[in-house]
């Protein structure tokens, strides 16, 4: 049985972050997972933020991939603060992705699926990005390496791993009754 679930990721700008997905969409297929994206095989004439909520609800689980997407060339954190313990700091050459990545990860954590969230080495840990802010740990990739080789290690297999059976459960869940007797 195939469990559905929502993969978010902004599109990509670099010819290895579409060697990603693709990879990824390929690893996953072999999981009997099917992902379901807005705008790419799930359209909804609604707004977005309505159509994302429906999605989420119909979904088992949550696979975001943080991209990089914008560079921040010369940049300040906390610029002139005067709080006291707070310091001003560099953000210079800081990546940043798409802010659905932290929009829908918070959507799926307030309905309680199981969220899965790769960031790419270099992208800001801000927010919902922030290792151990979600539950569970957040694995980094490196596209400077060769894609397989991530969709190989240790640390993909066991994290997928445990994300798949937390998705089996929501589906499992969903057929119960509410209260069982």
């Amino acid at each position: 049985m195939d469990i559905s679930f929502f993969l978010s990721y902004p599109r990509p700008c670099f010819s290895r972050q579409e060697e990603f997905l693709v990879a990824m969409r390929e690893y996953i297929k072999q999981l009997d997972l099917t992902p379901r994206t807005l705008g790419v095989n799930e359209y909804d004439t609604n707004t977005p933020l309505t159509a994302i909520r429906r999605m989420m609800y119909e979904s088992n689980g949550l696979l975001t991939i943080a991209f990089r997407r914008t560079l921040i060339k010369e940049g300040t954190a906390r610029s002139g603060t005067d709080i006291a313990g707070q310091e001003e700091g560099s953000m210079n050459g800081v990546w940043l992705t798409s802010p659905w990545a932290q929009i829908e990860a918070a959507m799926a954590f307030q309905l309680g699926l199981p969220i899965l969230i790769l960031r790419e080495k270099g992208v800001h840990a801000d927010g919902i990005l922030e290792k151990g802010i979600v539950g569970l740990y957040m694995p980094e990739f490196d596209l400077d390496q060769p894609v397989s080789k991530y969709f190989e290690s240790p640390e993909w297999k066991q994290i997928i791993s445990q994300w798949c059976h937390q998705a089996r459960t929501v589906l499992i869940q969903k057929g119960q009754p509410p209260i069982r007797y």
